[in-house]
């Protein structure tokens, strides 16, 4: 007799659920896009103990007949493809069949249903995949679906569940994120008997995060939009090709690649991942290639440890993306990734040295009650809706916008959005001295890093740096210039300002191939690791156009008789193996523009003038003056803020005159 055998149709769905079904959230997103798929404009999700006792999503969707909703039920049954040919063009969120069947085996499931072309509804009823009630009812236009005690037959796969406060805050980050991707639609969230979230429909993204967040987060967060022509793939770097749009403007033409969102500010550093979110043809993903990207864009505005927030809209054709190489549908594979990593990295690149955003001393933050939408807790709700409003609120993973939750809840029913709109910020009075600069509880790191400036908006405009105005007071320590101008008290680091004016130099003169360079006394002979040497091997050439000559020396040694000008003989042996065990730290392949920045951005270190180092006068103005030229004065080029402005407004809040 043979070994092998065909699975028991049950188990087969188990297997499934168990690549589909990972927790409570899991099932809200299946649920949730079935729903959006089937044309819905408003969808209520109502859960209970985090989703492990209730999930219910209604919706007002096209629903389904008799037959159909019988059908949905069996495995890789779907409405949405038919041929395999389909499958290199998806244009709708769900496609597999795998999902109700799935869910439907590990827990007990209650579908109402009526298409909208039909007198009655049809109500089935399921239980760890068998269907035992199959009615016709009375029913509205549209789906609901009801699943209780999920993974009541399968008690291994129940015990891996998180707290109830845990899975509460995936389901309330899962569907506030596809609020945002969907701002023409209405969204509720429930839990027990509190508004989680009651999003009513709005004509834009931008008016969908006031409406969610406030104006405080609005604030924080840069606009990006930039549209690629296909045709146009190919063309020389930089690219032609970028050109920005205004949100919301003509519809892109569908044979584009388009790019919409939002991005944060340099000064908005978090730990983790867990902020960035995006969106590709309206599907949340996880994708390493757009991470990568975004890493790229925020490189030498960033330190290398933290990360930005962001919430972005990738749209394209649908053949240009695959969505079917997972289960859960969350990874994706691109036909042309080095075209969407360009296109991405340079766009948010673009955004960013636009905008130039100036880091501020932030004060405690909160959502005015008016302005953010209804996502708190009242003060009688359970500990588990009082921790997953915390989550949307930053204070745990998944990490949304790190804004402290509104005081009472407010449910925004008729909402309406102007750019006029003045929200006042109930913030906290900073009592005599200026606080360490954090937002959502993270701090900025202590090494030396820094972030970008801003071109095109008004003096006078909130977050515009007028560096050429500034007047200088003094030296704080010797390490800080203190300035004055009409638009407030400016503490520069002058390290890391004259570290941004000496590598964007040090880059020009790479370009032009006139870097400038110094003969040292008696060469400087170092020893190195066989690591390093292959490192070494491998940016020579360029070390060598950085203003370096260095050749090997023996085994494992370097002679370096020549360095770049402005670096002390001394620092020259550390800047060099500090260089090389940085690539030799590295997981990827870099390219030439990274080991570039890297070597421009260690020269640019060691050549700075230094903390503890006082500075006269005409020195201090020399300064400010080079940085107001350069083209990213806001940060060095580690990430580390170059400069921090406490506004009049501040200052006159502090001395109780607002």
């Amino acid at each position: 007799m043979g070994r092998i055998h065909v699975l028991p149709e049950h188990v087969a769905n188990k297997i499934a659920a168990g690549e589909v079904v990972e927790r409570p959230a899991s099932v809200v997103k299946e649920l949730l896009e079935n729903s959006l798929d089937a044309g819905s404009t408003r969808v209520k999700i109502q859960v209970e103990a985090g989703g492990k006792k209730l999930i219910q999503i209604t919706d007002d969707g096209c629903g389904m007949v008799r037959d159909d909703a019988l059908l949905a039920f069996e495995r890789h049954a779907t409405s949405k493809i038919k041929n395999a040919e389909d499958l290199l063009n998806i244009a709708t969120l769900g496609f597999r069949g795998e999902a109700l069947p799935s869910i439907a085996s590990v827990s007990r499931l209650r579908l109402e249903t009526r298409a909208s072309d039909q007198d009655s509804g049809t109500i089935v009823e399921i239980a760890g995949g068998k269907i035992f009630r199959v009615d016709e009812a009375g029913l509205p236009t549209g789906t609901s679906i009801t699943i209780r005690d999920l993974f009541f037959n399968t008690p291994a796969r129940k015990k891996f569940l998180k707290a109830e406060s845990t899975e509460l805050s995936h389901i309330a980050s899962l569907v506030t994120h596809y609020a945002l991707a969907h701002p023409d639609k209405h969204f509720e969230l429930h839990s027990a008997t509190n508004a989680m979230l009651v999003a009513p429909p709005v004509a834009s993204y931008r008016e969908r995060v006031y409406q969610v967040f406030g104006k405080d987060v609005l604030d924080q967060l840069i606009s990006v939009a930039a549209e690629l022509p296909l045709a146009h793939i190919g063309l020389p770097q930089p690219p032609p090709w970028l050109r920005e749009k205004q949100e919301d403007s003509t519809p892109a033409d569908p044979g584009n690649l388009r790019l919409h969102g939002f991005i944060s500010k340099p000064e908005i550093q978090k730990l983790n991942r867990n902020s960035i979110y995006t969106f590709v043809n309206g599907r949340l993903i996880r994708d390493r290639l757009i991470q990568h990207a975004l890493t790229d864009a925020y490189r030498n505005i960033l330190p290398p440890t933290v990360f930005p927030v962001v919430l972005l809209f990738l749209e394209m054709p649908n053949a240009e993306v695959d969505v079917n190489v997972h289960p859960s549908k969350t990874e994706v594979r691109f036909r042309q990734q080095t075209v969407i990593h360009d296109f991405l990295r340079d766009s948010v690149r673009a955004a960013l040295m636009k905008a130039r955003p100036v880091p501020q001393f932030v004060t405690e933050i909160r959502a005015h009650p008016t302005a953010g939408l209804s996502l708190t807790p009242g003060a009688r709700a359970a500990s588990a809706e009082a921790s997953a409003w915390q989550t949307i609120s930053g204070a745990t993973a998944p990490d949304i916008f790190a804004l402290q939750a509104p005081l009472q809840p407010v449910v925004a029913e008729r909402f309406h959005f102007s750019e006029s709109i003045a929200v006042e910020a109930n913030a906290a009075i900073p009592v005599a001295q200026f606080p360490r600069q954090t937002f959502g509880g993270a701090q900025h790191p202590g090494a030396d890093h820094c972030a970008p400036a801003m071109e095109d908006a008004e003096p006078g405009d909130a977050g515009v740096p007028v560096l050429s105005s500034l007047k200088p007071l003094g030296q704080l320590r010797d390490s800080f210039i203190l300035a004055v101008n009409p638009e407030g008290l400016w503490i520069i680091d002058q390290h890391v300002a004259h570290e941004r004016v000496l590598f964007e130099k040090v880059l020009r003169q790479r370009a032009q191939q006139q870097v400038e360079s110094q003969r040292l006394l008696m060469p400087i002979v170092i020893e190195i690791t066989p690591a390093q040497q292959a490192v070494f091997a491998e940016i020579s050439e360029e070390l060598r156009k950085n203003g370096f000559e260095a050749e090997p020396f023996g085994t494992r040694s370097i002679a370096i008789s020549v360095a770049p000008a402005g670096v002390e003989a001394g620092d020259v042996e550390h800047m060099l193996h500090e260089l090389l065990e940085q690539f030799a730290r590295e997981d990827q392949a870099l390219n030439l523009e990274q080991i570039r920045g890297r070597i421009a951005a260690s020269i640019a270190c060691h050549a700075a003038i230094k903390v503890n180092m006082p500075l006269e006068q005409n020195k201090m103005e020399w300064l400010l003056g080079e940085l107001a030229n350069t083209e990213c004065p806001m940060s060095c080029p580690h990430g580390r803020p170059v400069v921090l402005r406490y506004s009049i407004k501040d200052i006159q809040r502090a001395f109780k005159r607002t």
